[in-house]
């Protein structure tokens, strides 16, 4: 029996005045590849920040690893990258090494000292983004792809089980967005589970093996992308997807 990550059942968010998320049903399990995708404002940013818990939800059930999204707090088991390459400072003074096992801290208290097996972590996963011997290059110098790529280290160095990725090639170079996309496939073919949204949606329908469809109103559609058919496709990329529900 695969392990169940993440389930959502009857989920309904919404902002002051407008419904957002309407009734969103889903269920992943370990190695999925979710991919999210519909119009600007259609609550695909929402969802992940829901899960992340930034978010409140004012209806429906998210279990998350098996507890209630409320009660869980093992929140290194979850990886988070987002639009940072374009919005970073280039003036910030740290350097990758800093920027990537900050987010060891959260396992180890703010004052412990790195360790030898730190350290390798470090070299592990930027080896995996193809960014070995850049740890003492400082982030701010470093071009919006390979910025981006060091975030997804950071993501990694705390050894995730499920990565939320929001949009992580937005503001990148055409042969960045490629290397980016490749190194998540290859998280994924490794057993990662992965969420990811992104504005390149043929880009993303061809990597993702599930798909959370959304249209203009928050009601999301979940299909297997081998389910989807060729009008479907072709609807998502028209922008004219009409709602059954999931």
């Amino acid at each position: 029996m695969e392990q169940e990550i993440l389930r959502i059942e009857n989920l309904y968010f919404n902002y002051s005045d407008a419904s957002v998320l309407r009734d969103v049903n889903f269920t992943l399990h370990k190695g999925d590849f979710l991919g999210i995708i519909g119009a600007n404002g259609a609550g695909k940013s929402t969802l992940i920040k829901i899960i992340l818990k930034i978010l409140p939800y004012s209806q429906g059930k998210i279990t998350l690893f098996g507890q209630d999204l409320s009660r869980f707090k093992d929140n290194y088991k979850i990886g988070y990258v987002s639009q940072k390459a374009n919005s970073f400072n280039s003036d910030f003074p740290a350097t990758v090494k800093e920027v990537v096992m900050a987010n060891l801290y959260s396992r180890k208290g703010l004052f412990r000292r790195y360790t030898r097996e730190d350290y390798e972590k470090l070299r592990i996963v930027l080896d995996k983004v193809g960014m070995s011997g850049f740890e003492n290059k400082l982030i701010g110098k470093l071009s919006g792809g390979q910025q981006q790529r060091i975030f997804i280290a950071r993501a990694l160095i705390s050894e995730p089980e499920l990565l939320l990725m929001d949009e992580p090639t937005v503001g990148v170079d055409a042969k960045s967005v490629r290397q980016i996309m490749d190194i998540i496939t290859d998280l994924n073919n490794q057993g990662m589970t992965i969420i990811m949204t992104n504005h390149d949606t043929p880009e993303l329908v061809k990597v993702s093996g599930k798909l959370l469809i959304f249209c203009e109103h928050g009601n999301g559609e979940f299909v297997s992308r081998n389910n989807l058919t060729m009008e479907q496709i072709n609807d998502i990329f028209a922008g004219r997807r009409t709602h059954h529900h999931a």
